[in-house]
């Protein structure tokens, strides 16, 4: 039996290291979130619209909550694309 790249010695599968995913680390207080702080609010927003995940944006979830409303307010009032 000839062993393949993808199998070790023991004739297992191998897993492959994941991939780093580089973050965007931005550090903000709670406060500075508000929608009519478009400023702030364009650093995680995508050119396209999308709203940047947490893993990416490295934030807390209870404050990537607040992130999140305070995104699709400005979006209401017309604010942020």
């Amino acid at each position: 039996m000839s062993q393949t790249k993808d199998m070790g010695k023991d004739g297992k599968r191998r897993r492959r290291p994941p991939k780093k995913v580089h973050k965007k680390r931005i550090d903000i207080n709670q406060e500075a979130l508000d929608f009519k702080n478009t400023e702030t609010l364009k650093k995680f927003v995508t050119e396209s619209g999308r709203i940047l995940p947490r893993r990416i944006t490295g934030m807390p979830a209870k404050l990537h909550r607040k992130l999140t409303q305070e995104i699709k307010r400005a979006r209401n009032v017309l604010l942020v694309k």
